[in-house]
């Protein structure tokens, strides 16, 4: 049966800000305590969503997260009515707020790791929603992540939405932004290559300066939940010198689809065996793998984290051609630049570079590839997705205005105090669900 990858955006929050809650993600934190600007950040996401539809490819949206999580801060033992919980919070630990308020699910690409149907043995696609433990304001979103997959993919013959794994260290997992998959054509069984920082109980390298998020022991898990078979299943580990360099997941360092990998040479540890290895792999999938490295003398590591050039999106358009899709501050670094203009100059499997304006997600550290999941659906698992969220003329035109209403221009860390803001993002959210037809999603509707 013919099959599509269809990626899934996050809708950006109203609550999006800039607290600098993310240690080890270097754009996070430099743009700390600055002002946001919410309207603009979900219509830049938006906007990406709606070019991509309109090449044909398979669009979907993912709602935004209730903000302030004010289960959170009860949990802590902050009490009263709402207004009062906030004003505690916001006196007594602004910390607590500002990780209560973050917005950071819009980065959906941390949301799940997903395997498709053609590499499961009960032929359905099975998701495992990220845990995202190293981070206190990402640990809060598994709840809601498993309830909004299980919404949208609802159809028990077609999809598994698995609970995420214990919220421990040694399992700490952060989703499909350490997670790719290579295959011949998208219905047909993959490779699925799995990226980690850490081995709980393995003798490896380390990172000094920032902390690896992602363990061995977790990946291993999400496999072993999906029924991979061993034989198409490809562990690499994360250079730990570009985690100390600001590449907090693999996705800030390389990309792949199909039968292409785009890399930076110092990716990974023993980066030519991990390269044998998926050649290997596919080999025995009758397929071969092509290989795109970017060399440290061509493009500086500090060029990549800061263009994001590898946390693109690499995409196939349904006439066959390739497609990257890149921030624009890829063409404001001279050394990116160079190398993109380089790269769809000659005959390799990239076709052509997109650029698009996504300035508030990337000054929070989040660039095109943060924003999406990506789903391989056949025919009968597309037909079985819930049917409101797929991006065309008539829904981008509902969530533009429905953006328009509903967000603030500006938005400072202090605004958080605001409880005010609570009741605006209830009221949006509230109508975003009868937009997207998805029910009584929120804590706050039921």
């Amino acid at each position: 049966m013919a099959a599509i990858e269809a990626n899934f955006d996050g809708l950006v929050g109203p609550t999006h800000n800039y607290a600098g809650l993310s240690f080890g993600n270097v754009a996070s934190r430099s743009n700390e305590k600055s002002v946001a600007n919410p309207r603009a950040a979900a219509k830049q996401g938006l906007r990406k969503m709606k070019q991509l539809a309109d090449l044909g490819l398979a669009q979907g949206v993912l709602p935004p997260q209730e903000r302030p999580s004010l289960r959170l801060l009860r949990d802590l033992g902050f009490s009263g009515d709402d207004a009062r919980v906030i004003a505690r919070a916001a006196k007594e630990a602004p910390e607590l707020l500002a990780a209560a308020s973050s917005a950071s699910a819009m980065w959906t690409a941390n949301a799940a790791t997903v395997s498709p149907s053609a590499d499961t043995p009960d032929a359905r696609v099975h998701f495992t929603p990220a845990n995202l433990c190293s981070k206190l304001h990402r640990a809060i979103e598994h709840e809601a992540t498993r309830r909004t997959l299980r919404t949208i993919f609802s159809a028990p013959e077609h999809f598994v939405v698995h609970e995420a794994l214990p919220g421990t260290p040694a399992l700490g997992d952060e989703g499909a932004a350490n997670h790719t998959r290579f295959c011949a054509g998208y219905g047909m069984p993959g490779v699925e290559f799995f990226v980690y920082g850490r081995s709980e109980y393995r003798p490896g390298l380390q990172p000094q300066r920032y902390p690896a998020r992602q363990t061995f022991e977790a990946s291993r898990a999400v496999a072993q939940h999906h029924g991979l078979r061993e034989s198409a299943t490809v562990y690499a580990q994360q250079n730990p010198d570009m985690i100390d360099a600001g590449v907090f997941h693999n996705d800030v360092i390389a990309v792949g689809n199909l039968q292409t990998l785009f890399c930076h040479e110092k990716a990974f540890v023993e980066q030519a065996q991990v390269y044998d290895s998926l050649r290997e792999h596919m080999a025995g999938l009758g397929a071969r793998l092509e290989v795109i490295e970017v060399p440290e003398a061509q493009v500086s590591v500090a060029d990549a984290v800061s263009s994001y050039l590898f946390n693109s999106q690499l995409l196939l358009r349904p006439d066959g051609r390739q497609v990257l899709v890149v921030p624009q501050e890829c063409r404001e670094r001279p050394a990116v630049a160079a190398w993109l203009d380089g790269l769809t100059a000659g005959t390799g499997p990239i076709d052509e570079v997109l650029v698009f304006d996504l300035r508030e997600s990337m000054k929070n550290g989040g660039g095109p590839a943060c924003l999406r999941l990506r789903v391989v659906l056949n025919e009968a698992e597309r037909a079985a997705v819930r049917p409101g969220i797929w991006i065309d003329d008539a829904l981008f035109a509902r969530l533009d205005g429905w953006i328009e209403r509903h967000y603030r221009e500006a938005l400072a860390p202090a605004d958080l105090a605001d409880p005010q803001l609570l009741l605006e993002s209830r009221t949006a959210l509230d109508e975003l669900t009868q937009i997207l037809d998805l029910g009584s999603l929120y804590d706050f509707q039921r």
